[in-house]
C-alpha cells in the first residue's frame, strides 16, 4: 500500500461540522467514491491486504458496506453476504439489535449465509464507535466460520470503536483521522 497514494485518497475526505448533530466533525466518504482514482487506489489497497487470506465470503454492512464489500469479493473470488435493517432480507434471518452513537439499531443477516468452512471478510466504510461492526461481528459468529477479518477504508481513532473487537479479530483501516 503506497502511503502516498492512500494519502491522495484522504484528502478527498469532505468533512462536515456539526452534522447529524452539533459537536460531530462527520467525515464524507462519499466525495472519495465519486473520485475514479480514489477508487482505484482503495480498491488495489484492499485486494493487497486480503489477497492471500484465503477469503471465501466477504460481509458488507448496510448500506456504504455494500459498495467495496462487492468490490472486494469480486476482487478476491469469494460470495458477498449483505448485512441488512430489518425487513430487508427475503429469506428467514437472525438479528442483533445494539447501541450506537445517536441511538438504537437492528442489523439482520440471512441465517444461511455464513458456514464453519466460511473465512470471513466484514467490510464497512468508517469505524467510529464500532458498535455497528461489534454487533455485525456478533451475528457474524453464531454462524462459527474459520476464521473472521474486519476491514473499514476511514478510522476515527479518538473514539476508540477498535477496542469492542477481541484480540483474535484482525481490524484493519486504510487510513484515520486523529483529534478531529
Amino acid at each position: 500500500m503506497e502511503k502516498e497514494r492512500i494519502e491522495y485518497v484522504k484528502s478527498k475526505v469532505r468533512s462536515i461540522p456539526d452534522f447529524p448533530i452539533k459537536g460531530i466533525l462527520f467525515r464524507d466518504l462519499t466525495t472519495v467514491m465519486k473520485d475514479a482514482e480514489s477508487m482505484r487506489v482503495m480498491r488495489d489497497a484492499l485486494v493487497e491486504l486480503y489477497k492471500d487470506k484465503s477469503i471465501t465470503k466477504v460481509v458488507g454492512v448496510e448500506a456504504r458496506g455494500f459498495i467495496f464489500g462487492a468490490i472486494l469479493a469480486e476482487a478476491l473470488g469469494a460470495g458477498f453476504v449483505p448485512l441488512r435493517k430489518p425487513g430487508k432480507l427475503p429469506a428467514k434471518t437472525i438479528k442483533k439489535t445494539y447501541t450506537k452513537e445517536y441511538g438504537e439499531d437492528t442489523i439482520e443477516i440471512h441465517e444461511d449465509a455464513i458456514t464453519p468452512d466460511d473465512v470471513v471478510l466484514m467490510h464497512d466504510d468508517l469505524l467510529a464507535t464500532g458498535g455497528t461492526m461489534a454487533a455485525a461481528l456478533d451475528l457474524v459468529q453464531t454462524m462459527n466460520p474459520k476464521k473472521v477479518y474486519i476491514n473499514f477504508i476511514c478510522e476515527l481513532v479518538d473514539l476508540k470503536g477498535r477496542n469492542l473487537f477481541p484480540a483474535d479479530v484482525e481490524v484493519t483501516s486504510l487510513f484515520d483521522f486523529e483529534g478531529e
